[in-house]
């Protein structure tokens, strides 16, 4: 499964991020960047602390794989 990882710093310099699962592909990082500062601009999201997301840090697709493996537990 693929996410959006986009990141952003508060006026503290702190990290928050947040993730958006199945992302339409191609990402275009026009549009991302365009998001993004839409995201700062609404103050609606806040880091741990409860200051709102000033600027945007980076972004960035992850895909995640896992496989199980069969160890024969009884």
């Amino acid at each position: 499964m693929k996410v959006l990882e986009l990141n952003f710093l508060s006026e503290e310099g702190k990290t928050s991020k947040l993730t958006i699962d199945q992302p339409h592909e191609p990402v275009d990082p026009a549009q991302v960047k365009a998001a993004m500062e839409d995201i700062i601009a609404s103050n609606v999201f806040l880091d741990s602390d409860g200051n709102p997301y000033f600027e945007a840090k980076s972004a960035r697709l992850v895909e995640r794989n896992v496989e199980e493996i069969d160890i024969d537990i009884e």
